[in-house]
């Protein structure tokens, strides 16, 4: 149980010992803190169950609580107001504990087991900044998951079945019609056969085939007929395929890996296909199926539906497999694989509509239990300064490494000019990079559109990564000249110390909510106001030449508290701090 948690349960039998019962505590931060730090507001509740005075069930309650070496100051104001300021013994208690185990300040989650789908890469097209929004998310997601107790499987589901290969296939096939892969007669093993195309020809090809295929009726549909092939598994045609998910796939893992993002698994919608003849057997058995212009179609509305819910294409009229049905494979590849207890998509939220399809398609045909949770969470856009989707300076789909390059740029322009080596300076400006871009792109509520401004984002000052890694090294300067952690908090003997122990005191609370909203914001702007009110510490006090030791010593405490803490929360963000800037 955490510390926080503690505190609440005893205030309730605090309260209980006044002669009344709390189901649960309506404990809050104070917004007068000339009056309280907290403020319990318990009393106007009470006053409707026991048919009291709320003024005189506060005050009960506040004799009791003064008994109590937790508090300093407990007060009440009218109508029934209780205001509490801790006592410097268990704030002290609050920096020392969490100094010494993070842990003793966090309350862990009921265990379940949880596969988390995020990235979403398309193969044999370049990640784009929307595949940023995923992959940081959903990694911040699965690192904070991990760290409250869950068991939590990650799964990049790459995009390689779909008719986007269809496409890239059919224009190798006009660019180089003499490849033994599209030679009906050939009998050799297609494995020993090389491929003369690189991962940056993909990144050209895809494009280019898929402007052909909007001008072009009779290229879309020979494209059409190709994924097709790759999903029956024509011989030639999948071997190709099979060679250009391996270029592109290795291409994917470095591009994500460069903004500290990385999966358990990177299974595509083909690995689920051998699943396909169950999946057939199920939805027949459960007589889901309907005849619809040659198509084969799955019903999903509901009578009490407010909206439009159209049905899911479980299979097209030539035969192909829909993203509908590709995903309900999945599910089911998820389920006879790992059983999970819950399976969560970090999504556009424009993709909602299609998932609510998917998963009523999943729930009609039992395919996972009524306790298996399939849940959507889906996020906003990432804008340019003209509030449209982040584009190149021509218009263009803006691709995440020209992304990463551009905020390169600015943070390298930024580096202290006491750093002199190249390799060392272009090293901290891709930490610095990578950092600004991740932690802009967690400050927002994950539901909501925000613009990206390379030039506020990778500022020293202001909620940014650097400013927070800045306060980070900060700490770790500090302790380093010292070059002794044998320290204790013994005395608090300023506004600024106890400002951090209650910050400190609001961790639980704060990853609990970031878990149940999934969604990593309030960790963002704790993590920037726990490291401001160090800062405005720093200031207040020469830390490293105090004379008095008692105090030197819970300086450094705090310092170290801020440190240990700082790298605990951006871990979860998944931002890495260098050694200077």
């Amino acid at each position: 149980m955490s510390i926080y948690k503690n505190l609440e349960s005893k205030i309730k039998k605090i309260i209980e010992s006044a002669g009344y019962n709390v189901d649960e505590l309506l404990l809050k931060e104070s917004d007068r803190l000339d009056l309280g730090e907290y403020q319990l507001n318990d009393a106007f509740k009470l006053a409707k169950t026991y048919k009291e005075n709320p003024m005189e069930i506060a005050e009960k309650i506040k004799n009791e609580l003064e008994k109590n070496s937790i508090f300093k100051e407990v007060s009440v104001v009218k109508p029934g107001f209780i205001n509490l300021k801790f006592s410097d013994s268990f704030l002290i208690d609050v920096i020392n504990n969490v100094n010494n185990d993070i842990y003793s300040n966090i309350d862990k989650e009921e265990s379940k087991k949880v596969i988390i789908d995020y990235g979403g890469a398309n193969v044999a097209k370049s990640l784009h900044v929307g595949h940023l929004r995923s992959a940081n998310i959903g990694q911040g997601i699965y690192n904070l998951a991990k760290t409250l107790g869950n068991n939590i499987i990650s799964d990049a589901h790459l995009g390689d079945f779909g008719r986007p290969l269809g496409l890239v296939i059919l224009e190798i096939r006009n660019r180089y019609p003499n490849l033994e892969f599209f030679n009906e007669n050939y009998k050799g093993d297609y494995s020993k056969l090389d491929l003369p195309i690189t991962n940056k020809d993909l990144e050209e090809i895809y494009p280019c085939a898929s402007i052909k295929a909007n001008e072009s009726e009779e290229y879309l549909n020979e494209a059409r007929k190709i994924t097709n092939f790759l999903q029956h598994k024509k011989p030639g045609y999948f071997e190709l395929w099979k060679k250009i998910i391996d270029i592109s796939k290795e291409d994917i893992r470095k591009t994500y890996k460069k903004i500290n993002v990385d999966f358990d698994y990177y299974y595509g919608e083909s690995d689920a296909i051998e699943y396909l003849n169950e999946l057939n057997k199920i939805v027949e058995e459960n007589n889901l199926l309907k005849d619809s212009d040659g198509a084969k179609i799955i019903e999903v509305a509901k009578e009490n539906d407010n909206k439009p819910m159209p049905p899911i294409i479980y299979v097209r009229g030539n035969d192909s497999l829909s993203y509908e049905t590709t995903d309900m494979l999945t599910i089911l590849q998820r389920k006879k694989e790992f059983n999970p207890d819950e399976i969560w998509y970090v999504v556009d939220k424009r993709q909602e509509l299609h998932f609510e399809q998917v998963f009523r398609a999943v729930n009609l045909a039992h395919i996972v239990n009524e306790k298996c949770n399939l849940e959507f969470i889906g996020f906003g856009t990432m804008n340019g300064k003209d509030k449209k989707p982040f584009k190149t300076r021509d218009g263009g789909v803006l691709s995440l490494k020209e992304l990463i390059n551009l905020v390169y740029e600015s943070t390298y322009k930024r580096l202290n000019p006491s750093i002199t080596d190249e390799k060392e300076k272009e090293n901290i400006a891709s930490i610095l990079a990578i950092s600004a871009i991740k932690y802009s792109d967690l400050l927002s509520y994950r539901q909501t559109d925000y613009i990206f401004d390379i030039d506020s984002f990778t500022s020293l000052d202001g909620k940014t990564a650097p400013y927070i890694l800045y306060t980070t090294i900060r700490a770790k300067s500090i302790l380093n000249k010292v070059g002794n952690n044998n320290y204790n908090c013994t005395k608090i003997n300023s506004l600024s110390q106890r400002q951090i122990a209650l910050q400190v005191l609001k961790l639980s609370k704060v990853l609990t909510e970031s878990y149940k909203q999934k969604s990593l914001n309030e960790i963002c702007e704790y993590i920037y106001k726990l490291s401001s009110l160090f800062n405005n510490f720093y200031q207040e006090n020469n830390i490293i030449n105090e004379k008095d030791l008692s105090i030197k010593n819970s300086y450094l405490t705090l310092t170290s508290l801020i440190y240990n803490l700082n790298i605990f929360l951006l871990n979860i963000l998944g931002i890495e701090v260098p050694e200077k800037m």
